[in-house]
């Protein structure tokens, strides 16, 4: 005779894997894991988007792009969509920031970056100030970070 598994042994082994595997979703929390990357590829963005602007004052005997508007740390990391500090991506964008003088002949950059979040085609997501309680010091911030995270430079 041939001995197989019971109702109740198969509910019981059915329980513990849905144990199993929602501990295990929990501990991992794919949702704040892809906020990570996210917020991995917004610190990469706003790096170039900031190196390019100090190679351009370089260049420039440090002046920076005279579209740059002045204002605070907290204009920039503001996550309300605010054009008069978003870095515009096309040439159809009205009362955001060109920074054409950056993409001429792909010097400093190829292209203006992206946003992982942002659902606007013409802005990019990212904001640029100079920072008028920093001595004008030229800050690059993504006010759409997620997981309660600051990402902006110079820190």
């Amino acid at each position: 005779m041939q001995r197989g598994f019971t109702l109740i042994e198969i509910l019981l082994i059915i329980a513990a894997l849905a144990i199993l595997i929602g501990s295990t979703v929990i501990a991992i929390n794919p949702a704040r894991q892809l906020g990570d990357a996210r917020n991995g590829e917004r610190r990469v963005d706003v790096g170039a988007v900031y190196s390019a602007v100090r190679q351009y004052a370089f260049d420039n005997h440090g002046a920076v792009p005279a579209e740059i508007p002045t204002g605070t740390l907290s204009n920039c990391t503001d996550a309300a969509p605010n054009a008069a500090y978003t870095i515009c991506r096309t040439e159809s964008c009205s009362g955001s920031i060109e920074l054409t003088e950056l993409l001429t002949n792909e010097k400093y950059l190829a292209a203006i970056p992206n946003d992982p979040s942002n659902s606007d085609a013409n802005l990019s997501g990212y904001k640029i100030i100079r920072d008028t309680d920093h001595n004008d010091r030229v800050t690059v911030c993504a006010p759409l970070a997620e997981n309660d995270e600051l990402i902006y430079l110079p820190e």
